[in-house]
């Protein structure tokens, strides 16, 4: 039955999973490539050595959909902290390791389920082996972080200081190189830079050289509004050409909001869903209804299901029959009247004062029809 009642959204189904020719790399319980689902995740703005604040962030991105939350780890009172923070998690914890070593040695025996770190910036070749050792023996993965920010200086000054995408690139394959010499292959690279246009085109080059997979993250994104438009055309981009297998939206605001703004993009590009899609025509001339508040309620009676099915709210007699077609159930405003419309056909034709009430009865007894056939 459910194959019917969705019958535009299962076009969705088969997108909902990631290349499955790219390496699959295990963090705790998830798995990042390998053909499974792309997975969202955050970091921590708390300060990791206060354990009760730092759990209270995490919860909450828990609750927001974060599947993998990544915790600052500066020095070793935050390294003390992690066994407790990853004991009440909720969710595989990354420890952020930068210049110090023995920070990334203590993470691991804390129980993280992978740590971040670049291996330029720990300093010797046996530091690197030692933890490449530590994380092979706990078997879990070490993820590669490239910067625009922080470039290797050599790689600069070949690039004429600019940072380019092949030099992104090459800074991922040292390091890359580096963990592979010591057979160290359970690896995750991310390369971000501010620049959308520059993080496409490396995260682009690196995929027509490797099989590793991918974090995508378009970083120092800026504030909410503008941060989110940048990270979406970033992301976005590369997610609709099949590259990426996790994602972190990075902005000026409360790690929450990535969440949001992560899942969004997932659901705009239609790489993964876990909720209705709500589509609605832009205000014109012709509307005859409050279309604003229209899409509003619906928006509200959607809240707190888990169905990827298409929801349509039209204000045009016009073309708005036409467009509520392609929805899985929608409904259509005009003059002190309205339609409701299921799988491309008017079902009711109502006043306006009756049209919510419809709506709703239907979208019900559809919700009820997908538990069933559950």
């Amino acid at each position: 039955m459910i194959k019917q009642i969705l019958h535009k959204s299962n076009r969705d189904y088969k997108r909902f999973t990631t290349n499955p020719n790219i390496r699959a790399v295990k963090v705790g319980h998830l798995t990042i490539g390998g053909g499974t689902p792309v997975v969202v995740q955050s970091m921590c703005s708390s300060d990791t050595r206060d354990v009760k604040a730092t759990l209270a962030q995490i919860h909450r991105l828990v609750d927001a959909g974060c599947e993998l939350v990544r915790v600052a780890v500066p020095d070793e009172r935050a390294s003390e902290a992690l066994p407790d923070i990853i004991k009440e998690a909720g969710c595989p914890i990354v420890a952020d390791i930068h210049f110090h070593y023995k920070l990334a040695l203590e993470a691991i025996s804390a129980g993280v389920a992978k740590v971040r770190i670049n291996p330029g910036n720990i300093g010797s070749p046996d530091r690197v082996k030692v933890v490449v050792d530590a994380a092979g023996a706990a078997n879990i993965p070490i993820r590669i972080g490239v910067n625009s920010g922080s470039m290797p200086q050599d790689i600069l000054e070949r690039d004429n200081f600019k940072v380019t995408a092949e030099g992104m690139v090459d800074a991922a394959f040292r390091e890359v190189e580096l963990l592979e010499s010591e057979g160290f292959n359970n690896i995750i690279v991310a390369m971000k830079a501010s620049d959308v246009s520059v993080m496409i085109e490396a995260n682009r080059l690196f995929r027509c050289k490797s099989n590793i997979p991918l974090h995508l993250g378009v970083t120092e994104a800026g504030l909410s509004g503008y941060g989110s438009i940048k990270s979406a055309i970033g992301i976005g981009t590369l997610l609709l050409e099949g590259i990426g297998e996790t994602i972190r939206v990075s902005l000026t605001a409360k790690p929450e909001e990535e969440i949001q703004a992560a899942w969004w993009i997932l659901e705009a590009t239609g790489v993964r869903r876990r909720s209705p899609e709500l589509i609605s025509c832009p205000t014109c001339g012709r509307a005859e209804i409050d279309l604003i508040e229209l899409t509003k309620e619906v928006e509200k009676m959607l809240k707190g299901i888990e169905i990827p099915f298409k929801v349509a709210v039209m204000g045009c007699i016009v073309n708005g029959p036409g467009e509520a077609r392609e929805a899985d159930i929608g409904l259509v405003g005009g003059k002190g009247k309205g339609l409701v419309i299921r799988r491309g056909e008017i079902i009711h034709s109502v006043t306006e004062d009756e049209l919510l009430p419809m709506f709703k009865r239907e979208l019900d007894k559809l919700c009820q029809e997908y538990k069933a056939d559950k």
